[in-house]
C-alpha cells in the first residue's frame, strides 16, 4: 500500500542525459593558452604607468618598493601580495579595485573559444534548463 493519499500526485525528478559532444569535422583549432593573472596585472600596472609618462623609480619611490622589484612585477615575473598590489595601485593614483577592474576587464575581452569536447556549465539559473519531470498519477 503506498504511503499517499489516492489522486494525489507524485513527482519523480529525473536527471537529463548529457548530450554527446559533436565530432570534430576538420582540423583541430590551437587552443589558446589561459593568461596567468601575474602577466595581466603587470601588463595593466606597466600600461597605466607609461599613459602617465612615469617611470619605474618614481613609481616604485611612490609605493615604497624596490625598482627591480616593480620592473619584475611589470614583467610577470612575480606574484605580488595584495597589499604590494595596492601600494603600487595607489602610487598609480588608482584604488586596489580599479586595479583589479582593468585586470578583468582584460581577461574577459577576447572571448576565448572553449577546447573540443568541452561545454560551459551551466549557472545556477539555467541549471533547471533540459530538466524532465514525470507525474504519476495514482
Amino acid at each position: 500500500m503506498s504511503s499517499h493519499a489516492p489522486n494525489q500526485a507524485r513527482v519523480i525528478p529525473l536527471r537529463p542525459v548529457p548530450a554527446k559532444p559533436a565530432e570534430p569535422t576538420g582540423p583541430a583549432e590551437p587552443t589558446p593558452k589561459e593568461p596567468l593573472w601575474r602577466n595581466v596585472v603587470g601588463d595593466v600596472l606597466r600600461r597605466e604607468r607609461l599613459a602617465q609618462e612615469r617611470t619605474l623609480k618614481d613609481v616604485a619611490d611612490a609605493a615604497r618598493i624596490s625598482m627591480p622589484y616593480l620592473s619584475e612585477l611589470e614583467r610577470g615575473r612575480k606574484e605580488a601580495s595584495s597589499e604590494v598590489l595596492a601600494a603600487a595601485a595607489h602610487a598609480l593614483g588608482l584604488g586596489l579595485a580599479d586595479l583589479l577592474v582593468q585586470v578583468h576587464s582584460r581577461l574577459v575581452q577576447p572571448a576565448r573559444p572553449l577546447r573540443a569536447g568541452t561545454a560551459p556549465r551551466p549557472t545556477q539559473a539555467q541549471s533547471h534548463l533540459g530538466e524532465v519531470r514525470l507525474r504519476l498519477v495514482a
